[in-house]
This record gives structure tokens, sequence and C-alpha cells, in this order.
């Protein structure tokens, strides 16, 4: 193996790492969701506001963090970034403590905060370390760990949050005034030790970060530049179709894991059962990546990955809302395979050809992450005004809709073939 072949390599295990974190973060708040609603006593509608805090910090600070990098470099960019979650994880402490949803809000928002500052350096480093042709492949890859990450996460949160959680909720009820109050402070504080150990491994990652000395990574995609000079990030319409795309598919995945807990409730699963259902969802999830992985770009191209899975998503969708109980629930889960290929398939397609404007560009695809913060606040007003989890699963089919648009035809639009 030659030297830059060690680099590429090392530099690659470092971002695995990364994206581990990614998910392990990320995919808490699908345990968080019903916790806070139980702990704080809220409606659906509030209870999603944790989607909302989370995601749209990345609408806010993608084209913050994109300036942030220039300026420091990506290492050291990542490790503020690691920092900045830390920081976030320690503010659950006064919030569990005050029973504050707010505050937890905000240590949310601070968390996302984070995630947008290193996922704007992390995921075009993937992208350009390699062809473009197999970029979908690289990513799956990443993508296993940010999965494997997830299940791991909700599987521990769950078991030191929901232990006895129904025994719990049923003497809640019993309570009233200072001694109701008294008996949820308590419940809401089991959230500091897992959080304190969160923001403990962050902050060394940080420092593990500066330590390892990645490479600055530049684009050298070489392309006419007299000729790109005359164009602005407006005269690449298949790049603002994918911020469109990205924004519909992160809200569809946010969806189909962050609501199955509550919904699995609805559906007469118990509790400590229902909050673990999101971890099968990321099994299928990484079972697609694998396939992904297999798949692209050896066999089927970037594009037909990102067809065949818009139209798995749209008969999915169908069968969840045609059936209920436990089958709906599995169909919410097998979801997830249909998204496996979405994110490493609309990543690249948005991107490609566009030389110097691609650091930009990424910033625009990490802002249309936001998507998770809006569609899943809409599911979860829709379900709280009508009473009902399961019809609000409509909202999921015109969105798959406009990705299969974009995986035929829109990813081609003003793009120099």
């Amino acid at each position: 193996m030659t030297q830059n072949n060690k680099k590429l390599v090392f530099s690659l295990s470092i971002i695995g790492v990364l994206y581990f974190i990614f998910g392990f973060i990320t995919w808490l708040n699908s345990v968080l969701i019903p916790f806070l609603r139980e702990a704080c006593q809220l409606n659906d509608s509030q209870s999603y506001l944790v989607t909302f805090a989370f995601y749209m910090s990345y609408f806010v600070m993608a084209l913050p963090s994109s300036y942030l990098l220039k300026k420091t470099g990506f290492a050291r960019g990542m490790a503020f970034g690691l920092l900045i979650m830390a920081l976030g994880s320690i503010i659950f402490i006064p919030a569990a403590n005050l029973r504050d949803y707010r505050i937890f809000l905000l240590g949310l928002f601070l968390q996302g905060t984070g995630l947008a500052l290193l996922q704007t350096a992390v995921n075009p480093y993937v992208t350009i370390l390699g062809p473009i042709e197999s970029a979908a492949k690289r990513m799956s890859i990443m993508g296993l760990f940010n999965k494997i990450a997830g299940i791991v996460g909700i599987l521990w949160l769950s078991n030191v949050l929901f232990s006895d959680m129904e025994t719990i909720s049923k003497e809640i009820l019993k309570l009233s005034g200072y001694e109701k109050e008294m008996e949820l402070t308590l419940l809401t504080q089991r959230i500091i030790p897992p959080y304190i150990g969160i923001a403990a491994g962050l902050i060394l990652l940080a420092f593990m970060v500066l330590l390892a000395k990645l490479p600055e990574i530049k684009n050298e995609e070489s392309i006419n530049k007299e000729k790109e000079n005359k164009k602005t990030i407006f005269n690449f319409p298949y790049l603002w179709l994918g911020v469109i795309t990205l924004f519909l598919y992160v809200g569809v995945e946010v969806i189909a894991i962050d609501t199955l807990s509550l919904y699995s409730i609805s559906q007469n699963i118990e509790s400590d059962i229902a909050t673990k259902l999101p971890s099968f969802s990321l099994i299928a999830l990484t079972f697609g990546y694998l396939l992904g992985i297999v798949l692209v770009p050896k066999y089927i191209s970037q594009s037909i990955a990102l067809t065949i899975s818009a139209i798995l998503g749209i008969i999915f969708s169908i069968l969840a809302l045609s059936f209920s109980g436990i089958t709906s629930v599995v169909f919410i889960i097998l979801l997830s395979f249909a998204h496996a290929m979405m994110w490493p398939g609309i990543w690249p397609l948005a991107i490609e050809k566009l030389g110097s404007h691609t650091a930009v560009a990424s910033a625009l695809l990490i802002m249309a992450i936001a998507g998770g913060a809006i569609l899943p606040l809409i599911y979860g007003w829709w379900a709280t005004a009508i009473d009902n989890r399961h019809i609000p699963y409509l909202i999921l089919i015109p969105c798959y809709l406009f990705i299969a648009f974009y995986s035929l035809k829109g990813h081609k639009i003003g793009k120099e073939i």
C-alpha cells in the first residue's frame, strides 16, 4: 500500500468514527421523544419539537459552518463541532433538574449545530476522496457506521430510560400537585447520567481529531475555469432540485423512525418494547446500505438505485396506511429499508460537476436537513389535530413521488453531460 493510500484509509477511518457519532446522537431522538412526552407532560405536537430544534439547527448553521471551516480548516472545525455537541449534552443536566422542556430544546439545538458543522466538513470529504461514480458506495460504507451507532444508542438509552416506565406512568396518573411534580422531576433526572457520559466521550473525541492531523482536502475536479467563472450557483437547476429532494428525504426518514415509538404505543404495543422498535428501522437501513455497497455502481447506477428506493417508499407507505396494528408497524419499519440508498444517491447527483461551487452546494444540502425539522412537526400537528397517529402518514406519499421525479429526470436538468 502506497503512502497516499495509507493516508486515504486513515482519513476515511477517522471519518467513519465521526459517522458513528452522527448516528449515535441523531437517533437517540427517537427515544427522547416518548420520554420527554411523559416527563414533561406534552402532547404529540409539542413532543415533535425535539426533531424541530435538532434539525432546524442545520438550516440555521450550515452556511456559517461553511464559512467557519474556511477559517479554521477541516480538523479544527470538526473538533469545534464535537465540543459544541458536548455543550449541548451538558445542558441536559439543568434541563432535567428544572424539568424545563425549553432548556432541553436548547441543548438539542446545540447538538444539531455541532453536527451541522461536522457534516458540512465530512460529506464533501467522502464524496471527493475518490471517483464521483463510486461516491454512493463510499457514503453507504460510512452510513453503516451511522446506523450501527444508532442501533446501539437506541437500545442503550431505551433500557436506561424505559426499564419500568409502564409502572411509573400508572403511579404518576394517581398523583397530583407537589407529589406529581416531584415524581416527574425524579423521572426526568434519569437522563442526566447517560448525557454526562456522552459529553465526556465527545470531548475526548475532539482532542483525538486534533491529534490525528487529518489532511486538508480540496476539490481538484478538472473543469474549464474560465467557463465556470461565468456561472453562479443559481445556474444549476439540478442542484436546487436536489436540495428540495434531500429536504423531503430527510423529512420522511425522520418521520419513519422518530414517530415509530409513539405510533407503536397507539397500536397497543407496550412502551418498553415500542421505544426499542426504531432500532429495527436502523437494522433495515443497514441491510439497505449493504445491498447498495454490493450493487452500486457495479450493477446499477446511483439514479436507478434512487428510483427503486422511491418506488419502494410509495409501496410501503400505502401498505402501512392500509393495515393497522403490528402489520402497519412492520411496514413503517420497512420504509427505512427504502431510505437506505436515498442519501448516498441524492448527494452525488446534486453536487456533480459543480467545481468551485461544490462547497456552497454542500452547505445548501446540509441546510436541506431541515426537512427533519419541518415534516415531523407537520405530522405531529396533524396527529394532535385529529387525535390519530395513523392517517398523517399520508404526508409520505407526495414526498416519495418528488424523489422519484428527481431520480428519473430532475438530476439531469441543467447538467452538462
